[in-house]
């Protein structure tokens, strides 16, 4: 049996690996690469590494890097994950409400969808939430696995460089109604370069 389960686990990891590689194609070293330190309930639950593809969606990564620097007077610093289903996603991003009703984009409005060249291909993608065509603000969401049926209609902008575990950690504290169990809080964020 533990062989079995130790099976499991490792083509599990090999096939997130194989599809979070295909995120990682799109990586180029002039890229933004910001982080998230997280808490759950208080404590210090890690730190997620992002990086935001600028090549391929400028105005979208723009749009993020500025919320995780706060240098328009306003960001994700201690906003919550406020919609998590295990399996699926974890969203956030709320900064205006806390609860998914809410947002704000650094230009002053909703933006436009930039392009859908970047695929929701495995876990560990950054995709913009939306409320339909052209209806970005700062809300966000990470996929756990492939989400093939969110393509054309959210705009992925980056992938988790580091700290995945942390992000399916987050994924563990919801339920199929989005509800968290925890409160998950963006304790810190920042740009790394």
């Amino acid at each position: 049996i533990k062989v079995l389960v130790y099976v499991s686990i490792l083509r599990m990891s090999q096939t997130d690996a194989a599809q979070t590689s295909a995120a990682e194609a799109h990586s180029k070293e002039s890229n933004p690469v910001v982080f998230f330190n997280i808490t759950i309930d208080g404590e210090d639950a890690g730190r997620i590494v992002m990086e935001l593809f600028a090549h391929i969606v400028p105005k979208t990564a723009e749009n993020f890097r500025a919320l995780c620097t706060r240098e328009k007077g306003f960001g994700y610093l201690q906003s919550v994950f406020h919609r998590i289903i295990p399996g699926f996603m974890c969203q956030g991003g709320d900064i205006t409400n806390q609860d998914g009703t809410g947002g704000k984009s650094i230009y002053e409005k909703m933006f436009e969808d930039e392009c859908f060249e970047v695929r929701h291909t495995g876990p560990g993608l950054l995709s913009m939430a939306n409320r339909g065509r052209d209806t970005n603000n700062s809300q966000f969401f990470i996929t756990l696995k492939k989400a093939e049926h969110l393509d054309f209609k959210h705009v992925a902008f980056g992938f988790i460089k580091e700290g995945m575990d942390v992000v399916r950690r987050i994924g563990e504290l919801g339920a199929k109604d989005g509800k968290p169990t925890k409160t998950i809080t963006i304790s810190n964020c920042g740009q790394i370069k």
